[in-house]
This record gives structure tokens, C-alpha cells and sequence, in this order.
């Protein structure tokens, strides 16, 4: 079953086409992989499906509901969450702060009552911060919890940035680009991560250059190029597919 269809989608930026007539489905529970060279679209892309850009044309359906036109809180409360390229957590708060600013979108108090610290807020407050910490030991960086952003490494940052996407209770999960900026060991660590995050039953969806990763953890991969769909398949297929290795991965 289709959690996630996308129909026919465009985007242009003056007269470039940054999304050109995209289709395709990520099914319920797997882990579908977006690649492809730089200015192919990805993250345009991801831009219209979490609502942070409109499209020109085309469709997308989130759980059989149309979510064009939708505006990002809107999504994530039916369920997508996202993760940038560039970690987006905000410095001069710890680590349980940022994941309880993503569990608040689940709260029945809203966020301006709890940062307010309303006496009638507080049960519910105690339950977000409980939450926020099991999605913290999830992720391996429970040991964080009290750790100022800043002071993290550059690895236990992105683990944050997952525990905070996983803390809005998402049925589709989009990582854009997350083994960007780590080692060879972290990025190894973030794949049994995505594979763990994918066993609690959430579908990913994921754009990434590291092709090991994406090779070893996908079901299924969609190759851009220049906004345009060129392949769709899976792993084994993609590598040897000839227009693909031409465009992107390269005879090595």
C-alpha cells in the first residue's frame, strides 16, 4: 500500500525546471531513497512534500489525502516529519529541550503554555519530557539529555535532530542528507539507526550521496537528473543500470 504518492510534480524557479514531472510511491514501511548530482531537485523536492514550497503542478498524497497547499505544521501533525541537511536545532538549549520542542506539535496545551510553565500544563509537560527522554535513549544519546547543543559532537547532534523528528510521532520519516558531515563510523552508526527507526514501524524516505548507506540499507532508490525522474529500482538494479552510472555513480 502507497503511503506516499506523488503525481506528475513540478516546480520551476524563473525558467529552470528544479522539479520536472516527478512520479512516484514510497509503500508502507520501507525505506525509499531519493538520489542523484547536485541541483537534481532532491531537496526541492523534499521542500514540497513537507509544504515549505508550493508546487506548480502536479499532486501529493499523504495517506490517500491530497496535502498540496498544506502548510508544514499541518503536514507534520498528519504525520511527515523531516530532518535538513544542515542540523536545525537551536543552540543555548539542551539536548531534552530540542526533542521536547518536536513533542509539543502532539500536546494538548500547545507550545506557548508549556514554555509559559502554566501551573495546569504541568502533567502534561512531565509526559513530554518523559517521551522526549525514550526517544533520546533511541537514538543512543540519552547520556546528552543535559548537554548544551553547542557542546555536542557533530554525530551526537544529528542524533538529537532524529530523536526531535521521531518526537512529533511520524508515520513518514524524511532524512535529508544524514550521514552529511560524519566519519566512516558514524555514518555507519546512522544506517543502523535508520534501520532501527524503520523496525519501529515508520516508512523513510531519504536523500543521500553516500552511496554505501544508501545501498545497504534501501528498499528502493529514484535517481534525479536535472529534476527529472531517470530511474526508479532497486539497489542491485540501480548499480548497474548504464544511464544512471552516466549521470551519477561513475564506472568505479
Amino acid at each position: 500500500m502507497a503511503l506516499l504518492e506523488i503525481q506528475n510534480l513540478n516546480r520551476r524557479f524563473g525558467g529552470l525546471r528544479a522539479v520536472n514531472n516527478v512520479s512516484f510511491n514510497v509503500e508502507q514501511g520501507m525505506i525509499k531513497a531519493v538520489i542523484g548530482p547536485n541541483g537534481a531537485g532532491k531537496t526541492t523536492l523534499f521542500n514540497l512534500i513537507a509544504g515549505n514550497l508550493p508546487a506548480n503542478s502536479g499532486k501529493i498524497y499523504f495517506n490517500n489525502a491530497q496535502i498540496n497547499g498544506r502548510k508544514p505544521y499541518q503536514i507534520a501533525k498528519q504525520g511527515i516529519s523531516r530532518t535538513y541537511q544542515n542540523i536545525k536545532l537551536f543552540h543555548g538549549m539542551t539536548a531534552l529541550e530540542n526533542v521536547m520542542l518536536g513533542r509539543h506539535i502532539r500536546s494538548k496545551a500547545g507550545f506557548m503554555a508549556g514554555m509559559l510553565n502554566l501551573p495546569w500544563t504541568w502533567p502534561e509537560e512531565k509526559k513530554i519530557k518523559e517521551k522526549s527522554m525514550e526517544y533520546l535513549g533511541l537514538l543512543g544519546v540519552a547520556e546528552c539529555a543535559d548537554t548544551e547543543i553547542s557542546n555536542l559532537s557533530f554525530g551526537q547532534q544529528r542524533g538529537v535532530e532524529f530523536a526531535r523528528a521521531l518526537a512529533t510521532e511520524p508515520t513518514l520519516l524524511l532524512l535529508d542528507e544524514p550521514a552529511a558531515g560524519l566519519n566512516i563510523y558514524e555514518t555507519a552508526e546512522i544506517g543502523r539507526l535508520i534501520m532501527k527507526i524503520r523496525g519501529s514501524g515508520i516508512t523513510v524516505l531519504l536523500v543521500e550521496h553516500d552511496m554505501s548507506l544508501v545501498m545497504d540499507i534501501s528498499d528502493e532508490i529514484v535517481v534525479l537528473s536535472f529534476g527529472e525522474k531517470i530511474a526508479e529500482d532497486i539497489p542491485h538494479n540501480i548499480q548497474q543500470n548504464e544511464e544512471v552510472i552516466r549521470v551519477y555513480l561513475g564506472d568505479d
